[in-house]
């Protein structure tokens, strides 16, 4: 079967190559055609080193420099809602967006990211492109981690860019994030005689109560504020419409500011639901600022030179995370808003992948 192929990376129009990539759908656990694509647009590039590990490329420059910049980005979507292939539409204002599926989470900062690793053939420092899967799904099957665990090598760099989508402008660190099951048990009953059983889908009211009476932090850390929050996410319980339920389960998450660890997480989700059965079934913990670091600030000078951003917190949980526990620090900044991101009407203002590419270039070139 052939390879669908995209179009030359360091010539084509950057909007053209954005859709390009968006048009080859590439829903998590099926990235394969987009990861081939990908292999063969950078193995045209005499000037990389190309890798590969499952659904993950890697390429990078190897010019001797003295530090090394790592530019991250998954390559995998959310579930396609009849938004792809990409359209063009411009706005009321006047801007031109490009619309469908990955257009900002985050194929933006995916031809970003393809547009350079072609063009930039010397670079001020060493690149490591990484183009990963399995972003959108649980953290156990993410592609950047099995890099990590596998080849800690090729994603290792003394500072990294990720290009998720914080329209524009660079989002430091990020929060964690921690899934958990509160359980209340009760006695199956016919629901005739309800008063023989125990109904646990009414004791699961005191868990309810207690997210709806609580108040998230807002936390500074290394002078950036971070919102927290603990939210329902689900709820289940009976398993037929005339039977008293013997168990419900609440499916709760908690954002936690990147000052907190996992444990201390875990303790708080704990003490909230004191009395409850909790049941932990994903952790990650989330990543300081890293705005400290002196390659970190030249970007941001970069960047602020370029767009006018300045620097605000990322509140949900990215792979910077990952970089940081290896010691790398690291931000997000790419094209998009952040609120469209897995919406049916996901679209990126064209001029915004632009503006993300020159600011990127800059400060590389």
């Amino acid at each position: 079967m052939s390879t669908t192929l995209l179009p030359d990376l360091a010539t084509c129009d950057l909007a053209d190559l954005t859709a390009a990539v968006c048009d080859i759908p590439s829903v998590s656990g099926e990235e394969g055609a987009l990861a081939d694509a990908i292999e063969a647009g950078l193995r045209a590039c005499a000037h990389l080193e190309v890798l590969r590990d499952g659904d993950a490329v890697v390429a990078r420059t190897n010019l001797g420099r003295e530090r090394r910049v790592v530019v991250a980005g998954h390559i995998d979507t959310v579930p396609i809602k009849d938004n792809v292939p990409t359209w063009r539409r411009t706005a009321a204002d006047g801007v031109e967006e490009l619309w469908g599926r990955g257009t900002v989470d985050m194929k933006g900062g995916v031809a970003v990211a393809l547009h350079l690793a072609a063009r930039l053939a010397a670079p001020r420092w060493d690149v490591t492109w990484v183009f990963y899967d399995h972003e959108e799904v649980q953290a156990e099957l993410n592609g950047l981690g099995r890099l990590v665990r596998v080849h800690p090598d090729w994603v290792t760099g003394d500072v990294a860019i990720l290009g998720e989508p914080t329209d524009g402008g660079i989002e430091g660190g990020c929060n964690g994030t921690l899934r958990a099951e509160v359980r209340t048990t009760g006695r199956t009953a016919h629901s005739a005689r309800a008063w023989r059983g125990d109904n646990a889908v009414h004791k699961a009211a005191g868990i309810l109560d207690r997210l709806g009476a609580y108040t998230a932090a807002e936390v500074e850390v290394d002078g950036l504020v971070y919102r927290e929050g603990l939210s329902a996410v689900g709820i289940r319980g009976g398993i037929a419409n005339n039977m008293i339920p013997d168990e419900c389960v609440v499916t709760v998450n908690y954002r936690f500011a990147p000052s907190r660890t996992t444990a201390e997480a875990e303790a708080h989700v704990r003490e909230v639901f004191a009395g409850h059965e909790v049941t932990i079934t994903d952790l990650a913990g989330g990543a300081r600022p890293g705005l400290d670091s002196p390659l970190v600030a030249g970007f941001v000078e970069a960047v602020t030179a370029t767009t006018g951003a300045v620097p605000g917190p990322k509140y949900g949980w990215t792979d910077v995370a990952r970089f940081a526990e290896l010691g790398v620090p690291a931000v997000n900044f790419g094209p998009g808003d952040p609120m469209l991101a897995h919406a049916d009407d996901e679209r990126c203002a064209i001029d915004q992948v632009r503006a993300c590419a020159a600011a990127l270039a800059a400060w590389l070139a």
